[in-house]
C-alpha cells in the first residue's frame, strides 16, 4: 500500500463525516476548511489562490467525492513528500472529524477502550482494510488483529466465539466496518475480565509494531494459536517489541550512556528516556550494515556492535538473551533493506491477501468442479432415461412399420388398378385432342394471315398520322415566326416615334445651336430613312409568312381528307365476323384495338 492510498483512506472518512445529509456531497465552505487543514498537517505550502479559485461560490451547489478528487490529487496528494510530515497528526485530524459524527462509546463510561485507544484501533483498521470503498476489514484480518492484541496481553482469543459473531453479520456484507469493529471491541465480548490499562498497553504495542513499523522479535507461530505451516518459518511475527534500554558508547568522549532504543526497518533510533521526547540520534540501516558480537571489556558485558559504512556503534545489553534478541532483530531489519522492503507488515499483509485470494480461487475451482461433476451425473442419468425411451420408441416403431408396410402394399395394388383405368382414358382423350389440334392449327393459320394484313394497314395509318403531326408543327413554326416579325415591327415603330420626338426637341433649341442641330437632324433623317426601309422589309416578310401559313393550312386540310378516307376504310373493316364470313369477323376483332387511337387523332385535329 503506497502513501497516497493510506492518505486517501483517512481523507475518505473525513469527507464522509462532512456529508451530513448522506447525499454523497459536501458543501464548498466545509471543503475549503478541510483542504486548509490538510495543507497544514501535511506540511504543504498553502495555495490560497488555487483554493479560492477551485471552490468559488457559484450555482453548482455541493461537491461530490468525484468532483473533489481532481483538486485533492493536483494540489495536495501530488505535493506530499514521505517523511516531511507527522502521519499521526494527519490521522488525528481525520479521526477527530469522523469520530465526532460516527463513534458512539458507552455514555456511562463502561467502554473497554479509551478514546485514544479507539483512535489507534481506527489507524490499525485503515492499515488492514481492503483497498476498496466503503472501507471494510475481512474476517481473516479481524481475527489477525484481535489475536495480536490478545497475544500482547498473553490471552488466547476464542476463535469459535469470533466465528459465531461474524456469522451474524448480514449475508451480503464481506467484512466489518470500523464502527462495527469498535462496537465489537467495546462490547467486551472477547476481552472479558481484562483491565483497561492492559488493553491500552496491548493496543499501543500493536500500534507501534504495525503502524510505526517497530520491529518484533521472532517467535514460534504456536503462540498465536496457529498450527505450523509447511515451509520456512516466518522470522518476524512475535509479540515483544525490540525496544528498550541499552548502554551505548559515545564516539568522541568514549563514555557509556544508557539510552532508550527503538528499532524500525530502516533506522535504529535512541532517546534519552522511554517517553521519546528527546531524540539523541539514529543509526540508518542499509544492506551494507552488519552486527557483530564484541568481547566483554571496560566493565561492560554482553556487548555487540552495529557497523555502517561510516561508523561503528558499540552497545551493551543487560544479559545474553537481550543481546541475542537485539542482534536478530537488527539483522532482520538489514535483510529487509537488502530485499528492498520498507515495511514488514505491509509485506505480510500483501502475503495474507494473496493467500486469501488463492484460497478463494481454490474454493471457487472446487465448487466449479463439484458443480461440473453434478451436471455430468445429471447428464448421465438423463441420457440413460433417454436411452430407455429410445428403446421403447424403437419397439413401437417396428410395430408401426409392419402395419404401415401392409397398408402401403394394399394401397399400391389399388393405385395400380386405378392407374390402368386412367391410362386407357388418357389414350382416348389423346386421340380426340389430336383431331381437335388439326382443326385449331388450320384456324390459327387463317388468323396469322389476317394479322399480317392488319399490321400493314396499321403502318399506313401511322405514316398518315405522322404527316398530319408534321403539318401541325410547320403551322406552329410559321405562326411563331409571324409573331416574332410583328414584335420587331412594333419595336421599329417605337424607335421611329422616339426619333421623331427627339427631332422635335432639337428644332426647338436656340439659334445658337442651329448648325449643330441641323447636322444632327440630317443624321436623324438618315436613320429614319433606314428605319423605314427596315419597316418595309418587315412588311414584306410578314406577307411571305402569311403565304406560308396559308400553304400549311392547305396541307392540313389535305391531311384531314386522307384521314377521313382511312376512317371510312377502317369502319368497313370493324364489322363482327359471322359464321359465314370469317375474314370480316377477324378484321373487326383486330381493328377494334385501334379505335382509341383514331378517337385521339380526331380530337387533336379539332
Amino acid at each position: 500500500m503506497d502513501l497516497r492510498a493510506e492518505l486517501l483512506k483517512s481523507i475518505w472518512y473525513a469527507f464522509t463525516a462532512l456529508d451530513v445529509e448522506k447525499s454523497g456531497k459536501v458543501s464548498k465552505s466545509q471543503l475549503k476548511v478541510l483542504s486548509h487543514n490538510l495543507y497544514t498537517v501535511l506540511c504543504i505550502p498553502h495555495d490560497p489562490v488555487a483554493l479560492e479559485e477551485h471552490f468559488r461560490d457559484d450555482d453548482d451547489g455541493p461537491v461530490s467525492s468525484q468532483g473533489y478528487m481532481p483538486y485533492l490529487n493536483k494540489y495536495i496528494l501530488d505535493k506530499v513528500e514521505e517523511g516531511a510530515f507527522v502521519k499521526e497528526n494527519f490521522d488525528e485530524l481525520c479521526w477527530t472529524l469522523t469520530a465526532k459524527k460516527n463513534y458512539r462509546p458507552d455514555r456511562n463510561g463502561n467502554s473497554i477502550v479509551s478514546h485514544q485507544d479507539a483512535f489507534k484501533l481506527w489507524c490499525l483498521f485503515n492499515f488492514l482494510s481492503e483497498d476498496r470503498y466503503p472501507l471494510v476489514m475481512v474476517p481473516d484480518e479481524v481475527e489477525y488483529l484481535l489475536k495480536k492484541i490478545c497475544t500482547a496481553m498473553n490471552v488466547e482469543l476464542n476463535s469459535c466465539e469470533l466465528d459465531d459473531y461474524l456469522s451474524q453479520e448480514p449475508q451480503g456484507q464481506v467484512g466489518l466496518t470500523v464502527w462495527q469493529f469498535l462496537d465489537m471491541v467495546n462490547s467486551g465480548r472477547f476481552l472479558r475480565g481484562i483491565e483497561q490499562e492492559a488493553i491500552s498497553m496491548a493496543v499501543e504495542e500493536v500500534y507501534q509494531e504495525v503502524i510505526e513499523d517497530v520491529l518484533k522479535q521472532a517467535r514460534s507461530p504456536h503462540v498465536l494459536g496457529h498450527k505450523p505451516c509447511p515451509g520456512p518459518t516466518p522470522v518476524l511475527i512475535s509479540v515483544s517489541c525490540v525496544q528498550g534500554y541499552l548502554w551505548k558508547r559515545g564516539q568522541l568522549r568514549r563514555n557509556w550512556s544508557e539510552r532508550w532504543f527503538m528499532l524500525k526497518p530502516s533506522v535504529l533510533s535512541y532517546y534519552m528516556s522511554e517517553e521519546r521526547k528527546e531524540k539523541k540520534g539514529s543509526i540508518v540501516l542499509d544492506k551494507h550494515c552488519c552486527v557483530e558480537v564484541l568481547p566483554d571489556r571496560d566493565g561492560k558485558r554482553c556487548m555487540f556492535c552495529v557497523k555502517t559504512s561510516s561508523r561503528t556503534y558499540e552497545m551493551s545489553a543487560s544479559d545474553t538473551r537481550q543481546r541475542q534478541e537485539w542482534m536478530l532483530a537488527i539483522q532482520t531489519a538489514i535483510r529487509l533493506q537488502a530485499e528492498g522492503k520498507k515495511s514488514l507488515h505491509k509485506d505480510l499483509k500483501q502475503k495474507r491477501r494473496e493467500q486469501r485470494e488463492q484460497r478463494e480461487q481454490r474454493k471457487a475451482a472446487k465448487e466449479e468442479e463439484t458443480q461440473r461433476l453434478k451436471q455430468l451425473q445429471e447428464e448421465k442419468e438423463r441420457k440413460l432415461q433417454e436411452l430407455e425411451l429410445l428403446k421403447e420408441a424403437q419397439r413401437q416403431a417396428e410395430i408401426l412399420l409392419q402395419e404401415e408396410e401392409q397398408r402401403r402394399r394394399q394401397q399400391h395394388e389399388e393405385m395400380q388398378r386405378t392407374l390402368e383405368i386412367q391410362l386407357r382414358e388418357a389414350e382416348q382423350a389423346r386421340a380426340s385432342m389430336q383431331a381437335e389440334m388439326v382443326l385449331k392449327e388450320a384456324e390459327a393459320e387463317r388468323q396469322r394471315k389476317r394479322i399480317l394484313e392488319l399490321e400493314a394497314m396499321q403502318k399506313r395509318l401511322q405514316e398518315a398520322l405522322q404527316q398530319e403531326v408534321k403539318a401541325r408543327q410547320d403551322e406552329e413554326a410559321v405562326r411563331y415566326a409571324q409573331a416574332r416579325l410583328l414584335a420587331e415591327e412594333e419595336e421599329k415603330l417605337k424607335q421611329l416615334m422616339k426619333l421623331k420626338e427627339e427631332q422635335e426637341e432639337y428644332i426647338i433649341k436656340t439659334q445658337r445651336e442651329k448648325q449643330v442641330l441641323k447636322q444632327e437632324m440630317e443624321n436623324k433623317n438618315k436613320c429614319l430613312e433606314e428605319a423605314q426601309k427596315q419597316l418595309e422589309e418587315v412588311r414584306v416578310n410578314r406577307q411571305r409568312v402569311d403565304q406560308d401559313v396559308m400553304a400549311a393550312q392547305r396541307k392540313l386540310r389535305q391531311a384531314s381528307t386522307n384521314v377521313k378516307h382511312w376512317n371510312v376504310q377502317m369502319n368497313r373493316l370493324m364489322h363482327p365476323i359471322g359464321p359465314g364470313d370469317k375474314r370480316t369477323n377477324m378484321s373487326g376483332g383486330v381493328f377494334a384495338g385501334y379505335q382509341p387511337l383514331l378517337s385521339q387523332r380526331d380530337s387533336s385535329l379539332k
